[in-house]
């Protein structure tokens, strides 16, 4: 297999504290690397260390002289009056790029909610981020190196993701990945790097496999670092419970991973648990009855959730996806109280205490320290083992100097673990967590999830992350953007299957009422329609550019100028039908 580059030793230091310590490894053409470790240990600098855009201290890396390197950075340095066009597709006009089939499949799954000739000002963060990823995978290089290409995107677009680098990796494109979305990992990923102590350790297959092997490592060094391959374990045993698609991997049906987890329980205990929550939230939770919500006025109004009720009761573990905009976190706002519904009423349990975790950090003083920000008390567990603050800040990593610093001075990740830990010490008996995943290493992941695990009480989550939303819930609701909550027995997996049934049914249903019947005549037809098409639209073009000639020319010639200003709008007019019936005609032949 072709090499693409080599890191010989390579050593680099922050201050007084090295995160990579003479490490070598390599990166051959089809790899699928993952890239794992806890915030702050080196993962990013790696990437930067092996794409250039950073020098080691010490050691080298070569690369193959005709590698092309895509980089997807966690920012963008775009122009702010640049467009989307501009930046995906160099300018193209629609029937130019949507030719080719995968720009176009790219476009739509990534890009389908976005105006292509909106600048990037107006946008969002979530899309100036899908339009950076858009690029990259427009560009055609021979190493992708992506850097969390999941965050802003919802559990459909990230399945389609997957699929599609799947492809890419078959046609020996190789990748490096962070992500802290261990299904993704899972789903791409031919090897783990997990970057921790200066070092970095390679496994063997996706994420699930790591999980094996790291766990079999914390086995064999029995008491070192104890804690976390308790973690380790029961996730491992979840893993080998879970849904068949799972289990049925080869990797697991070894006898070290069923030695490993043999006298591991279920992760939690669900009938206890109940029992717990009933005693602190009594028979009623959320009562929703006939729920109307609403956004936007007159003409623009739609309805989020029409008609909807729902009874939630103690103890219901409930993860809740949707695409975005489909009124996920309205809906959360609406159970916190901090949103009225348009119609219907809610009643809430007399007894609960919400903890309720949103997708800011505003609530934090960043004038606080750490520890001082954390009431020094203690909460109590399913178990009824109490669990300190002092311990909880251990766990969620805040020791040493981490423990006085400012929360100003934190990263996300930091305040992120900071405000779930706050949450937990307040001790509600409902959690609302809305996307509780971001800016979150997997191991903290881990711990969140433990916690979870003896958490008594009604757990609401609404996340893109599809391996933690089926780790810590129980049943999974949808939002379908149609106004409707509907239960989905068959958990994520049924809400993609109903997606894919929904995207394919509407084209399909399309190009049977334009042509009844297929036929070889029929295409002949329709692609003399696409050349007569091309051939008008790049005579408009040229017209076109002989009218801003003209009009630079006619200098203070107002009269002159409206008359061309006239002729460049019909022909712009008459160009902007012409690419809607092109893409039309596209459809039927491509």
């Amino acid at each position: 297999m072709s090499n693409l580059l080599n890191a010989e030793r390579i050593g680099i230091a922050f201050g007084t504290r090295v995160l990579l310590d003479e490490v070598s490894l390599g990166l051959d053409r089809g790899d699928v690397i993952g890239v794992v470790g806890r915030n702050g240990d080196g993962k990013t600098t790696l990437l930067r260390i092996l794409t250039g855009t950073l020098e080691p201290d010490s050691g080298r890396v070569t690369r193959a002289g005709a590698t092309s390197i895509g980089y997807l950075h966690q920012t963008d340095d775009y122009a702010p009056t640049e467009t989307v066009r501009s930046v995906i597709v160099d300018g193209a006009d629609d029937h130019v790029w949507a030719a080719d089939p995968t720009t176009r499949a790219i476009v739509r799954h990534l890009l389908g909610d976005v105006d292509l000739d909106a600048t990037i000002s107006t946008l969002s963060g979530g899309e100036r981020r899908r339009t950076a990823l858009v690029q990259l995978m427009l560009a055609g290089h021979d190493l992708l190196v992506l850097d969390e290409p999941t965050n802003h995107l919802d559990v459909e677009a990230v399945a389609w993701l997957a699929e599609h680098l799947r492809a890419l990796q078959a046609g020996k494109t190789a990748m490096l990945v962070v992500s802290h979305d261990r299904w993704f990992l899972d789903a791409i990923c031919t090897r783990i790097w997990e970057v921790h102590d200066g070092v970095v350790d390679g496994y063997d297959g996706g994420y699930a496999a790591y999980v094996l092997a790291r766990a079999e490592r914390g086995r064999q060094a029995v008491q070192v670092e104890s804690r976390r391959a308790n973690l380790l374990r029961k996730e491992l045993a979840w893993l080998r419970r879970g849904a068949p698609a799972r289990t049925s991997k080869p990797r697991f049906r070894t006898d070290a991973a069923n030695a490993l987890i043999e006298n591991e329980p279920p992760p939690r205990d669900t009938v206890e648990l109940s029992r717990l929550s009933s005693n602190r939230l009594g028979k009623d939770v959320f009562d929703l009855h006939r729920i109307r919500l609403s956004v936007g006025e007159g003409d623009q109004a739609r309805d989020l959730i029409k008609e909807l009720d729902w009874s939630i009761g103690p103890g219901m573990r409930i993860g809740l996806i949707g695409v975005n905009g489909a009124g996920k976190t309205t809906l959360l706002r609406l159970l916190a109280g901090d949103r009225r519904p348009d119609a219907g009423t809610i009643k809430r349990g007399r007894t609960i205490s919400i903890g309720e975790l949103s997708q800011n950090v505003a609530e934090l003083d960043e004038r606080d320290r750490v520890l001082d920000s954390v009431s020094q008390n203690t909460t109590q567990l399913a178990s009824g083992k109490e669990v300190s603050a002092t311990t909880l800040l251990e766990d969620f990593g805040f020791t040493g100097d981490r423990l006085t610093a400012r929360i100003g001075d934190l990263s996300g990740g930091e305040r992120r673990r900071l405000q779930f830990l706050r949450i937990l010490l307040a001790e509600p008996n409902v959690l609302l967590l809305d996307e509780p995943t971001n800016d979150l290493d997997i191991d903290t992941l881990t711990v969140i999830e433990d916690y979870l695990d003896n958490w008594p009480g009604t757990l609401i989550v609404v996340s893109h992350d599809r391996y933690f939303l089926e780790r810590v819930c129980d049943v999974t609701y949808a939002l379908m953007g149609d106004g409707r909550c509907v239960l989905l027995p068959g958990g994520v997996d049924q809400y993609l299957e109903h997606r894919r049934a929904a995207t394919t049914a509407t084209p399909a249903t399309s190009t049977e009422e334009r042509k009844p019947v297929s036929s070889a005549a029929e295409d002949r037809r329709v692609k003399k329609d696409l050349a007569r098409i091309e051939q008008r639209l790049q005579r408009i073009d040229t017209a076109i550019g002989k009218i801003h000639d003209q009009m630079a020319a006619a200098g203070t010639d107002y009269q002159r100028l409206t008359g061309l200003q006239q002729d460049l709008t019909e022909l712009t007019t008459e160009k902007d039908d012409l690419e809607q019936s092109w893409l039309e005609a596209a459809e039927r032949v491509i």
